[in-house]
């Protein structure tokens, strides 16, 4: 049984990476954290004087750079002047160059919110009349591209390699001191170390073309570089690096002289390592914490310290699950690992998951801030998807307590003749080995016999080295048959394996979220996206909000259509499609139709022209009769996947 269970376990592992790399891939580019609120002019206006600037409004503060926010008229040549300035709270402005001719004009930005995400978008507005424009920003993608896939990956290994760093040092400290000697674990920790630097210098050199250019070339821009020193996340990844210096320095004593020394001079290291290590553990994760989520938005004063015991929490549970797998499978013979060793993880991992849930509620109250969030916003959903991960992990978990009850009652009440035919079978195993090593040593003594023919001193050292390597495969038999004669512990290393592959997908996820707009700032852009329509419509406009979803990949969004003056007769008409998050959705093709049905009119059909991303005008579109008119939109995401929406409204 022993011998089939490997290949499934390689399978296994092979199909949970392979699902990690698919929510990765699937990841796409970062969802923006702040989002445009409102602007001035707004978007789709057509005004009657040039305007001296052009100011926009986000949701959050957000750091700006020369080039942040640009107008382009209507052959593509940028007349903005001067760099971008915060003139109030959220509010930037840049300035405009006098004399403007009537036209289609293009704003576009690209900042950066405060919790360190780009945000990307562009929109028009008119002086005088609407024109044609050459403009074209479909490829302005925040965090996109090639540079943005190895972004996210470098925050996922960085994640990872936390996690497997503080879990496994504090696995050996509070769970099985005696691990400190074995090589397996020594690797797992330090492996943990060495992934989390290289990912954080990736990061590091990332962070520039990731939030500016998205080159690959501009990675190694040393102004770039210095840009981002100077900017909070910056100086969160350094802070990092300076104390990955400090956790070498643990790992050096926690492996080198620990291990060495008597046990009451092990227990005052036991109390210096612990403290040490918990203060270098919660710096770590406040990088983290002092440049992403908790940093901003509602209370962040105390949603900064709950982050930190949130990620010293999954650390504890997550990095010592991998701890504990390692040492089920790897740890060698003559290092016998204690079911005690297994209850006091177990306990451990229950305060961790008891403080998960604490600071899990909080943190979805601040990034929610309401029940429909969790299935009207991107954020809610990957909750969800957490939520139910972290319930199937806590039932695994429940299985392995119940194999570690086992495992201990076992053997604390193992009888007296059970440990003796224990020993025999031992000893009949070891004479199987013995023999087999026998009829091997006799088959390379004759081998032996005739290398001497040729020449004795070669053929001595070679069947030197045969029996040498015959010596380590009966060794290492023997080791794995004495690991797998306990049918409780294997059975606790098949629970704790799938504990930890449904723990790959859940990090993954865990990325992933981090790296979604919260579902509290994308409604409360929803709620000011609305507001401002609102008020355009008491002005003579009309704006109508209709949200689809046409079933296919990245099929889901809104389109917005604008009608100025919403009268009988000729009007301007503007259409927005947009994606969830709000950013602008370039699509193949969009109708609007009008009908009146209480006279028997229409459906009248509007094609109208493509002006920029996700941006449709059309000029002089008719309505002959006041009424409630239905208001269709057709919209095609790709050559097969469409559907038709519509909303009622009064016009005249």
């Amino acid at each position: 049984m022993t011998q089939t269970i490997a290949p499934r376990v390689r399978t296994l592992v092979l199909l949970l990476l392979a699902a990690t790399g698919l929510l990765l891939a699937g990841a796409g580019p970062v969802s923006a954290h702040a989002a445009l609120t409102g602007s001035d002019p707004q978007q789709g206006a057509v005004v009657d004087k040039a305007p001296t600037q052009v100011s926009l409004t986000f949701s959050e503060g957000v750091a700006v750079s020369n080039d942040s926010l640009r107008v382009l008229d209507p052959k593509g040549k940028r007349i903005d002047r001067g760099d971008p300035a915060n003139v109030s709270g959220t509010t930037y402005a840049v300035k405009l160059h006098s004399g403007l001719p009537d036209g289609t004009y293009t704003v576009t930005y690209q900042v950066v919110s405060e919790d360190s995400h780009p945000v990307a978008g562009a929109y028009t507005f008119s002086i005088g009349a609407p024109s044609q424009t050459t403009v074209s920003v479909s490829g302005q993608e925040a965090g996109g591209g090639v540079v943005g896939w190895l972004y996210g990956f470098g925050r996922y290994v960085s994640y990872a390699g936390f996690i497997v760093l503080v879990g496994g040092a504090a696995f050996v400290l509070a769970c099985w001191q005696r691990g400190a000697g074995v090589r397996p674990l020594q690797r797992l920790v330090v492996s943990g170390w060495l992934a989390l630097t290289a990912a954080t210098l990736g990061l590091l050199l990332l962070r520039g073309s990731y939030t500016s250019t998205g080159k690959v070339g501009d990675v190694f821009d040393l102004d770039l570089l210095g840009q981002v020193l100077q900017t909070k996340t910056g100086a969160a990844l350094v802070s990092r690096l300076l104390l990955l210096a400090a956790a070498a320095l643990f790992i050096a004593v926690l492996f080198g002289a620990y291990d060495k020394r008597e046990d009451e001079e092990k227990r005052d290291l036991t109390f210096g390592l612990a403290i040490g290590g918990t203060v270098v553990a919660a710096g770590l994760g406040a990088s983290w914490a002092m440049s992403e989520h908790a940093s901003t938005g509602l209370q962040a004063g105390i949603a900064m310290p709950v982050d930190i015991l949130h990620l010293l929490a999954v650390a504890s549970w997550l990095g010592g699950l991998v701890a504990l797998l390692v040492a089920l499978y790897r740890a060698p013979a003559d290092t016998p690992f204690p079911a005690s060793a297994v209850r006091r993880f177990s306990r451990v991992a229950f305060g961790s998951v008891l403080a998960l849930v604490a600071t899990g509620i909080y943190q979805s109250w601040r990034q929610l801030g309401s029940w429909s969030a969790f299935t009207g916003t991107r954020y809610g959903q990957l909750l969800l998807v957490k939520i139910g991960l972290v319930v199937l992990l806590v039932g695994l978990a429940w299985i392995s307590r119940r194999w570690t009850a086992r495992l201990a009652e076992t053997v604390v009440a193992k009888p007296r003749k059970a440990t003796e035919d224990s020993d025999g079978e031992k000893e009949h195993a070891t004479a199987q080995a013995g023999a087999s090593a026998s009829t091997s040593a006799a088959a390379s003594g004759k081998q032996g016999t005739s290398a001497a023919a040729s020449g004795k001193k070669g053929g001595d050292s070679q069947r030197a080295a045969q029996l040498a390597r015959q010596q380590a495969a009966i060794d290492t038999a023997r080791q794995k048959q004495e690991r797998d004669a306990d049918p409780n512990r294997f059975g606790l290393r098949r629970s704790v394996l799938a504990e930890a592959g449904v723990a790959v997908v859940l990090l993954a996820v865990t990325t992933m979220l981090t790296s979604t707009e919260p579902g509290r700032t994308e409604e409360d852009a929803r709620a000011a996206t609305s507001s401002s329509s609102a008020e355009a419509s008491s002005a003579g406009a009309l704006t109508l909000d209709m949200s689809f979803d046409t079933g296919g990949e990245d099929g889901k969004g809104v389109v917005r259509i604008d009608l100025d003056p919403a009268r009988v007769g000729g009007n301007e008409m503007h259409v927005y499609v947009q994606r969830p998050n709000g950013r602008a959705f370039d699509i193949p093709e969009v109708k609007v139709a009008f009908t009146l049905e209480s006279e028997d009119i229409g459906p009248l059909p509007v094609v109208p022209d493509h002006i920029a991303t996700g941006h449709w005008s059309a000029s002089g579109v008719q309505i002959p009769v006041a009424g409630e008119w239905k208001i269709t939109a057709t919209v095609r995401t790709s050559d097969i996947d469409q559907t038709t929406v519509s909303k009622n409204a009064q016009i005249g």
